[in-house]
């Protein structure tokens, strides 16, 4: 099979996991947030990545430990920061819902995620594809803005009947919402910077696919930092580590292990695409990947009931998809030119 119709799939495989993780965040109670956060935190972002690199990835603290130290720390840095982001998603999904939230984060993220690698590649403006590329993100920009539009309307509807508070929460919600997407873009920036990483673990023996494992296990490292310690933070500041023993919390642990298996493997699966897709991996494969996971997301969403008695926005939100998929079909098609 031709190794970009794989990386494609992979990337396809992963969307589904990227969209479907946020669900969970719907089922915290009766845990506090900063108690069921930081066991999704060592789930997603420690467990996993370690666990599959060292599973595929041949001496895998020697690779990393080859790599220059300014290397390792940058990555560490941009999971630092993305981490900011990561935690004012979860943030924005209690004001704003899963639709409006998938909307804002997974686009700013998308196109400033997509555009930032290009500055890794050498000439990346005399690239074949540079012009497919920026059109792609532009038209991923416009869905974006038709979907939040959407969203927006939709909450008028829904809180025409409440209190300007909820008005001023929704607000809030979506100011969050765009502050978590430009950080979350820093993601795929840490990816991208720690390319010498994944040339390191090739070098010890692991297949171009898996090698991106490595690059994730440092990127998360520092992500991780950030999501526990603010976890933890909160936990002596509100006295809440009663919360772990709480009744009735086996529900809420089970999604926060679902949340976290499904966060990273999206990752891990992307990575593994983007790989396979050469140089311009992080640049094509990120924004389908989140373009995808908006769809998904807000498939989710209607089913659970975030779009009834909201028939106009509905229909906006079904432009807004459509020129996503537009959007998502140039970026695959960049790949190809």
């Amino acid at each position: 099979m031709d190794t970009y119709v794989i990386a494609f799939a992979l990337v396809l495989f992963a969307s589904f996991f990227q969209g479907t993780f946020g669900l969970g965040m719907k089922h915290i109670s009766p845990l506090k947030w900063e108690a069921w956060w930081l066991v999704y935190s060592f789930i997603a972002m420690i467990l996993l990545p370690i666990g599959w690199a060292l599973a595929v990835v041949p001496d895998l603290w020697t690779a990393i430990a080859s790599v220059s130290v300014s290397v390792i720390f940058f990555s560490m840095l941009f999971g630092f920061l993305w981490g900011i982001g990561g935690i004012l998603f979860g943030i924005s999904v209690e004001y704003t819902g899963i639709s409006i939230t998938y909307g804002i984060v997974m686009g700013l993220a998308a196109s400033v995620g997509s555009v930032l690698p290009l500055f890794y590649i050498n000439d990346f403006t005399e690239q074949a594809s540079f012009p497919f590329i920026l059109i792609g993100v532009g038209l991923l920009l416009i869905g974006v803005l038709i979907t939040a539009i959407a969203g927006i309307n939709r909450d008028k509807i829904l809180q025409s009947h409440e209190s300007g508070q909820g008005r001023k929460s929704s607000r809030k919600g979506i100011l969050i919402a765009v502050t978590s997407g430009v950080l979350s873009a820093l993601l795929n920036v840490g990816f991208s910077n720690a390319s010498p990483i994944i040339k390191a673990a090739e070098m010890h023996g692991a297949s171009t696919q898996n090698a991106s494992l490595a690059a994730w296990v440092v990127v998360l490292l520092g992500a991780f930092l950030m999501n526990a310690g603010y976890s933890i933070y909160l936990l002596f500041k509100n006295k809440s580590w009663g919360s772990f023993q709480v009744k009735s919390s086996k529900q809420a642990y089970k999604w926060a292990i679902i949340s976290g298996v499904f966060w990273f493997a999206a990752l891990g699966v992307y990575g593994q695409g983007a790989a396979l897709m050469g140089a311009l991996g992080p640049v094509i494969g990120w924004p389908i990947l989140l373009g995808l996971a908006l769809i998904i997301s807000n498939i989710w969403a209607y089913r659970a009931g975030e779009w009834s008695n909201a028939k106009k926005p509905f229909s906006q939100l079904l432009m807004g998809l459509a020129v996503l998929i537009g959007a998502i079909c140039l970026l695959g098609y960049s790949n190809y030119h």
